[in-house]
């Protein structure tokens, strides 16, 4: 962003409060903002296109095992796929194609097995393929091939064995359809000028490379391709690598790829057009014609290069590839994709009209554009062997995201911002008796649903914090120094986890730096159990202890750990806030530190900048001193997130969690704000329809008008206004503007901005209003919405799940959603389990205000105990918080 004046989140939350004179909004925006931030979320999504596993329980064919066998590795492929973007006499959009993979014999063998699903396939003679030896090796003649639906494979058995070392050739030809559901090779459909218009794209990752052509779609398969895609007149074909020149208007070869996975590979057929930048890396953006013209890849175009940059510096590798296309797609089910050469976005995630979009919409495309670029290297350059790894591979892009973002606008302190986006919300499921360790066995993961499974906020949020934690100990110096040997010892293969550590202990080891333990034991504790451990320091006897932390702490933890829930904790902390930081290992269960003891006026936090990944509690002395002291801003919020969270697992009284928040009036920084509007979002949910709610909202609007006093001022009473912002309604507080206007109106204020959201051109705009509309309180325009929400006709597949979850976070559509999914279960499965809903997040999101606790492995009775405990408790404080002084 360049300089001048804008409306920050903080302003725009004293703005809305003190404008409608509804603190209650304020949460509202908290949650609407975690919604926002959960939609591009990835989240685990079973498949029911593929029928359930007839397979036994302990396969006796290779054709029953889900991976494949380790006798045959692919070297290159040479796919033609022609799509169809008209629908043909049976109303069905198809492509064809014809492949022809290499692969060399690394063990004889009688028998291929090759990923296909979905494919309908040509048979040469009694057979799906027709087999070729190469470089003098004979073929074995083909005595039988099928389809094996259930592990989704293409089986050929062969009369004899193919040779050890020697190279052969498949050919096929095949027959797939062009369907809508966001997987493989799928159509996306807009409109544009009041036409209809049909592009074919693609989502690989992480199995349906084999929806588009039979292929070993295994991470560790890496391969070259060679793509043709012939398609029709006045569209333009994008792939990996550029396209060689002097094609056929209607047929496009692309220049083979790096070796890479076959879940990287990526082709789209459309009639976008695209701007692009000079520079030695093509860097282009592509998008709708409109989208394009009204300049909405600009502000995507100016950073891509100067991140790209950074992470070259970061790694101290170039940039493997010669060019860096991003577009821009209406139907897209992830957030992006980091597709080698060829990144894949959802609209909100890549395109940004400074007039309508907000700053908010800003970050969102500036960081995940940085998370995709960090991929280059780390993912795609060097690949984890399988997916029971994949928190490694998108736990440091989640993490690096931050630094390239913090590079691309470093005056928005994004670095800090991981913390809240990231860290304190998957510490809340992490917290939970069902959570999961980073890392599994191999062969724990071996179906497409489990892998599925693994794209998880553990993968992503946990795997940013414990690479974070770890680069913060060794120190970022270190940490790039083994990254890069890393890298550049394994470029073009595959690796495992123990890898990185390996090369992070060697450059450690070359600085110098002393640890209690290996880096590859302290990690361990990390990534191979659950959780994660609340710290208590006793200021008055120097005792440090350690315990594993539950939200619930009744409920049974029945995963074993190999290391007795017990972790080796590197503990920053300091006694003032000019003191210098130092840091205590505790590497058992209990430990002793003197410097820890306070002397008479000191206090002490611990786990400065939450670089750890712990929760820290204080002897009672120390908490009282800690509330009324100026600590570093982002202990503030984790002194507030600690508080509550301590209080929710009966570790601390609530009292002492709300008391934390007393200093808010004096607050005019953004994340204790957010941290402590996300914690009272959960009295919200518990006290909402009760008596409570009224003294909780006097209290918070008490809480905040000092901050709508400091920016009134600093913004001469708000008549600064931003740059570039013409519009009625400013960007920034839009969604709560149009959300309270569908609440106050009625059926005609409701019809209104439907007609506007189907009209919008603007992604982020569209996203707003779709969010505005369910804040409606009529039950029968809410019914109305929900069915929308299923007809693809008018909600996009890639939003049904978001529409449904907003519509349950009004108190009235609440109950209407819960309803309308449990009578429409097996359409939601069957239409949209392909990668359309989020299921996760679906279920979680309709049933999270009635059943809260449930949700975190308790009974119900717990949510009505914990009520009944804390009802009159809570209440009374915040009267006496409100109430005037006698």
């Amino acid at each position: 962003m360049g300089k001048g004046f804008y409306i920050s989140k903080p302003v725009a939350i004293a703005c809305v409060v003190i404008a409608i004179a509804a603190v209650s909004t304020i949460i509202a925006l908290s949650v609407v903002y975690a919604q926002e931030k959960s939609k591009s979320e990835v989240i685990p999504t079973p498949d029911p296109s593929n029928p359930p596993s007839t397979t036994p329980s302990v396969p006796k064919e290779p054709w029953q095992h889900y991976r494949l066998p380790d006798s045959l590795l692919p070297v290159s492929y040479n796919v033609t796929l022609q799509p169809w973007l008209v629908p043909d006499a049976d109303g069905l959009y198809i492509f064809k194609g014809q492949s022809t993979v290499v692969f060399r014999c690394v063990k004889e063998t009688d028998l291929i097995l090759i990923h296909s699903n979905k494919l309908n396939f040509t048979f040469f003679g009694k057979y799906h393929a027709e087999l070729r030896g190469l470089n003098g090796a004979a073929a074995p003649p083909m005595t039988n091939s099928w389809l094996e639906v259930p592990t989704q494979y293409l089986v050929i058995q062969l009369s004899s064995m193919l040779k050890a070392e020697s190279m052969y050739e498949l050919y096929t030809e095949f027959v797939g359809e062009l369907a809508d559901d966001l997987g493989g090779f799928y159509r996306s459909e807009y409109t544009e000028d009041g036409v209809k218009k049909v592009l074919a794209t693609t989502q690989m990752q992480p199995t349906d490379a084999r929806k588009a052509f039979p292929c070993f779609d295994e991470p560790a398969m890496k391969a070259v391709f060679h793509l043709t895609l012939i398609h029709p007149h006045g569209t333009v074909a994008l792939s990996n690598s550029l396209n060689y020149e002097g094609q056929n208007l209607t047929q496009t070869s692309f220049r083979p790829t790096e070796v890479m996975s076959s879940y990287l590979l990526a082709f789209v057929v459309c009639e976008f057009d695209y701007i692009s930048s000079v520079s030695d890396t093509g860097i282009r953006i592509w998008a709708r014609r409109k989208a394009i013209a009204e300049g909405q890849g600009n502000y995507a175009l100016n950073k891509t290069g100067p991140i790209l940059s950074f992470f070259e510096d970061y790694y101290d590798i170039p940039y493997p590839l010669n060019k860096s296309d991003q577009i821009a797609l209406p139907d897209f089910s992830a957030g992006a994709m980091e597709n080698w050469g060829l990144i894949t976005y959802r609209e909100t995630a890549l395109l940004y009209n400074p007039s309508v979009s907000s700053n908010g919409d800003k970050e969102w495309v500036l960081t995940v554009i940085a998370h995709e670029l960090a991929h280059m290297w780390f993912g795609n350059l060097v690949t984890t062997r399988w997916w029971n790894d994949l928190w490694l591979n998108e736990g440091f892009a989640t993490y690096v995201s931050y630094l390239g973002a913090n590079y691309g606008e470093p005056t928005w302190n994004l670095k800090d911002l991981i913390v809240i986006n990231e860290i304190t919300g998957v510490m809340n499921v992490d917290a939970l008796a069902s959570s999961h360790p980073l890392s599994t066995k191999e062969e724990e993961i071996q179906r497409p649903e489990q892998i599925t499974a693994l794209f998880d906020s553990i993968t992503y949020s946990k795997g940013a914090a414990v690479l974070r934690m770890l680069s913060e100990f060794i120190t970022e110096e270190v940490f790039t120094k083994g990254l890069h040997s890393y890298l550049d010892e394994h470029k073009y293969s595959n690796t495992v986890y123990k890898d990185l550590w390996e090369h992070l202990q060697m450059a450690v080891d070359a600085a110098g730096i002393n640890l209690p333990e290996s880096v590859e034991v302290i990690m361990n504790r990390w990534i191979l159990q659950m959780g994660f451990p609340v710290v208590t320091i006793n200021t008055q006897t120097g005792t440090v202890t350690q315990k594993h932390f539950l939200l619930d702490p009744d409920s049974p933890v029945d995963r074993p750990s190999p290391f007795n829930y017990e972790w080796i904790v590197p503990i920053t902390w300091m006694k003032s806030s000019s003191a210098p930081e130092k840091q205590y290992w505790l590497v058992e269960k209990e430990g002793s530190n003197p410097e820890m003891i306070n002397g008479a006026n000191e206090w002490l936090v611990a786990n400065i900048n939450m670089k750890g990944f712990y929760r820290v509690n204080y002897d009672s002395e120390n908490w009282e001193r800690l509330l009324t002291k100026d600590v570093p801003v982002i202990n503030r919020a984790q002194i507030i997130d600690d508080a509550f969270n301590l209080a929710r697992a009966k570790i601390v009284n609530i009292t002492l969690a709300l008391r934390t928040t007393t200093f808010l009036n004096k607050e005019v920084e953004y994340m204790p704000w957010e941290m402590a509007l996300s914690n009272l979002g959960y009295f919200y949910l518990m006290f909402d329809r009760s008596e409570v709610y009224g003294a909780m909202q006097a209290y918070l609007k008490k809480q905040v008008t000092p901050l709508f006093e400091h920016f009134k001022d600093i913004t001469a009473n708000w008549t600064k206004i931003p740059e570039n912002h013409t519009d009625q309604i400013p960007a920034n507080l839009r969604s709560t503007v149009y959300c309270n206007a569908i609440k106050a109106g009625g059926v005609e204020e409701w019809d209104f901005a439907w007609s506007m959201y189907k009209n919008a051109t603007i992604a982020a705009e569209a996203e707003k209003l779709m969010s505005a509309l369910s804040c409606t309180t009529q039950p029968w325009l809410l019914n109305r919405y929900l069915k929308y929400s299923l007809d693809p006709e008018k909600i996009r597949k890639q939003d049904a799940s978001y529409t449904i979850v907003s519509i349950a976070s009004n108190p009235i559509g609440q109950p209407l959603a819960w309803d309308f999914i449990r009578a429409n279960w097996d359409r939601i499965y069957n239409e949209y389990g392909g990668g359309g809903m989020s299921f996760g997040g679906l279920i979680s999101g309709v049933t999270s205000k009635t059943n809260m606790l449930k949700q975190l492995g308790s009974a119900t009775a717990s949510l009505e105990q914990w009520v009944d405990e804390n009802k009159q408790v809570v209440f009374d404080w915040f009267l006496s918080e409100t109430s005037p002084s006698l």
